[in-house]
């Protein structure tokens, strides 16, 4: 606690220096608002740095030591002004080009080596679904199992990540895993997300960034939606499987509160599909989303979203390979066709972002979140009981709300530039009636097994340095520091009250060297966490509250030739604590230490304009440290993986895009007797575009061909079986799916 205390006072008197500055504003041409992430060099000596979320960058330096300055960002013309250009305080305007990978150089920046590759994707690659956003990073993958509501299950860099265990998610700041959630530790639900919002995704792998917290393990995900839009869009989807969408977006403002840096948007969509399953899922969702950002006065932007989410839908569930085998049900049937849920999320996110005189920058977020969930499950059928059955519920309401401030300064160590990053934050959760019972037929409740009230609170408070060494090197040091309090209120124990609280210090370093726009080479080292289940934590009277992960990576990134871009990296991580999959029960299940080792491959490739190619191939060896050699395999954790595609883009406004997602054989348990297989899957999509209107059609597994999209050796017995047995249980991935899509822009 003493050292919360001695951080909290660093933020709150850290020194500010009056210096002589070079700075200036950038914002997009189309839109007019500011531009986050341009990369802004001093010429002829190459000092570099990137404008901020208010569009501004400085330079602690004498005007006269620049003889022109150069500014570019991916997928913008990039511009070279004068230093005098800047003494009015006009901003700079930047225009959206076509991106081509000649034109890319490699960017520099302690922990920010995977910008250059997620911003050239997120320009070249043609996203078709919300899917897609999440497989923009190299060697994540995805899987449903249980109808298209529920979160996905997330595979990265040798962890079987469950719904979010083991990755950070958010949205604009706002956390999309849920703490203590109902159904699994760090539960991730990205359905509230409309795609064609979205502007880009930041992510790293592993702990290495003194702003990321609590399940930052294997690495994070920061998704962005648009600041404001060009064009207004009305799209339809209609597809097989009875499957519909239609979207919305609209510009609310006219051209005059442009000028003024005010934007105001907001986008709707309805989805609707029975599936490929033969029991019908009757899933629907609805989606709705609004972003203001607005300029309050010169130093100042106010940034305000709000979005609300609801959907529900019946699932089939895991079923047994013996049940198929026998002929009992198809590869698409069911055992329990009454699975199924609902869920809704609403968000308010308020951003103030505020320009000091000195040139540092001090944001102020704010945030709330209603949350419900309501799941029904089976994956054992009539093991516990053979007359009515192992169906589960699992329901929570959650109200979360939070804060994160940061202050950003430049100053100098002598004759380095400096770049300070201090930030607070707490999270609070409160979780009304969390539960688990058994039910029958979906609505009966036999018994409660689990039912209580959570209150979690992460406090936290993290400092992190950046100095540039030398033209070529660059060093960022960081301490998190993260404080949690827990508390369960036990329903079913005459409200007993079990608490307990817990703090964790995580260090970072990371060293980069970076040579002329083309190579750099980076290693960095850190510290992470993910919390336990409240309820584990507290009943536990605070026993490994808060597992920790050491990681480090030595990697490289580099254009050989101007159409050519690779990255390169090998990685460790020791985990204190495993969570394991544990049949969906009250809570996630602890098990023992592991260790992991790797690395992780990504080409970019343009041979001509037109064409587009990527690919990524990963690997893990993970295993449980301590145990047994044949009996330390860490279940359904990936070793190998690979991803990639080819996209057509031309002139004309067609454009293609093949694409193959690859994952190998895998230990289904921890003496591997039994294997989840993998599979090879490829999607194609085709598209015609003019300014006025698109249109395209999909195939995802355009070969139709049979695959498990999740498996789980889980021991179960079906009705009338005298014994039980444990084998693989999985959800089939889906059949051959054709969609067709309109959209008119206005």
């Amino acid at each position: 606690m003493r050292t919360l205390v001695l951080m909290f006072s660093l933020f709150f008197h850290a020194p500010v220096f009056s210096q002589a500055l070079l700075s200036g504003t950038v914002v997009d041409g189309n839109t007019n608002l500011p531009l986050e992430g341009v990369s802004v060099t001093l010429q002829p000596n190459g000092f570099t740095t990137v404008t901020d979320e208010s569009g501004r960058f400085v330079f602690l330096a004498a005007k006269t030591s620049a003889k022109s300055v150069r500014l570019s960002s991916i997928g913008y013309i990039s511009k070279t002004i004068l230093p005098g250009d800047l003494k009015d305080n006009t901003p700079i305007t930047l225009f959206p080009e076509k991106v081509q990978l000649k034109a890319i150089t490699v960017t520099a920046g302690a922990g920010k080596e995977y910008q250059t590759i997620s911003k050239t994707d997120i320009h070249m690659r043609i996203i078709n679904n919300s899917q897609e956003v999440l497989r923009m990073v190299p060697g994540l993958f995805i899987g449903q199992h249980q109808g298209g509501g529920k979160a996905e299950q997330i595979f990265i860099r040798g962890f079987d990540a469950d719904h979010g265990t083991d990755i950070a998610i958010t949205t604009d700041g706002i956390p999309v895993n849920m703490v203590s959630h109902a159904h699994g530790q760090g539960y991730a639900d990205m359905h509230y997300i409309i795609p064609e919002t979205i502007d880009n995704v930041d992510f790293q792998k592993g702990p290495y960034q003194a702003a990321k917290g609590n399940f930052t393990t294997s690495g994070f995900v920061d998704l962005r939606t648009r600041n404001g839009i060009a064009n207004n869009q009305v799209k339809l989807e209609g597809g097989m499987f009875d499957s519909y969408r239609g979207l919305g977006m609209f510009n609310l403002l006219n051209k005059k509160a442009s000028q003024r840096q005010q934007s105001l948007y907001v986008a709707s969509e309805f989805a609707y599909s029975n599936g490929y399953f033969d029991a019908p899922q009757h899933f629907n969702r609805y989606n709705f989303f609004s972003k203001y950002n607005g300029k309050v006065n010169n130093n100042t932007y106010l940034i305000v979203t709000a979005s609300g989410f609801s959907s529900k839908w019946d699932a089939s569930g895991q079923i047994p390979d013996r049940a198929v085998e026998s002929g009992q049900i198809g590869f698409y049937g069911a055992i329990d066709d009454t699975e199924g849920g609902r869920t809704s999320r609403t968000n308010i996110n308020t951003q103030l972002i505020t320009t000091l005189r000195n040139g540092s920058l001090l944001k102020n977020q704010f945030y709330y979140s209603r949350y419900h969930f309501d799941l029904v499950s089976n994956f054992t059928f009539y093991l516990n009981d053979p007359v009515n059955g192992d169906q589960i519920r699992q329901r929570e309401n959650r109200n979360l709300l939070g804060y994160n401030g940061t202050y950003q300064h430049q100053s100098k160590w002598g004759t380095m530039p400096v770049h300070t990053e201090l930030g607070i934050g707490v999270r609070y959760d409160r979780i009304h009636n969390l539960e688990l019972s058994n039910t029958k037929n979906k609505f009966t409740v036999l018994n409660r097994l689990a039912f209580g009230n959570v209150a979690e609170t992460n406090a936290s408070v993290y400092i992190s340095e950046t100095l540039q060494l030398s033209e070529e090197f660059t060093l960022n040091g960081g301490l998190r520091l993260d404080q949690l309090f827990n508390r369960y209120t036990d329903h079913l124990k005459n409200d007993s009250l079990f608490q307990t609280t817990a703090a964790i210090l995580s260090p970072k370093l990371n060293l980069t060297y970076h040579k002329s726009g083309a190579t750099q080479l980076y290693f960095n080292l850190g510290k992470g966490f993910h919390s336990n289940d409240t309820r584990v934590a507290a009943i536990a009277g605070g026993r490994k509250v808060l597992p920790a992960a050491y990681s480090a990576d030595l990697g490289i990134i580099t254009k050989p030739f101007k159409n050519l871009l690779l990255q390169a990296a090998a990685w460790y991580l020791w985990l204190d604590q495993e969570f394991v999959y544990s049949g969906d029960g009250a809570y996630v299940e602890p098990s023992g230490k592991t260790k992991r080792t790797g690395f992780d491959l990504s080409v970019r490739y343009e041979p001509v304009t037109s064409v587009y190619i990527d690919a990524d191939l990963n690997y893990a060896h993970g295993r449980f440290a301590g145990s047994p050699k044949g009996a330390d395999y860490i279940p359904l954790a990936p070793v190998w993986s690979s991803t990639g595609g080819i996209t057509y883009k031309n002139k004309t406004g067609i454009s293609g895009s093949f694409r193959y997602r690859w994952l190998g054989n895998r230990p289904a348990n921890e003496d591997y007797s039994t294997t989840a297989r993998g599979y090879m899957v490829n999607d194609l999509v085709l598209q015609y575009a003019t300014r006025k209107y698109e249109i395209g059609i999909s195939f995802n597994n355009i070969f139709n061909i049979k695959w498990k999209e999740t498996q789980f050796d889980t021991e179960s017995r079906l009705k009338n079986e005298l014994l039980p047995v444990q084998e693989i249980h999985f959800t089939p991935g889906t059949k051959l799916a054709a969609k067709l899509s309109f959209s008119i822009f206005f």
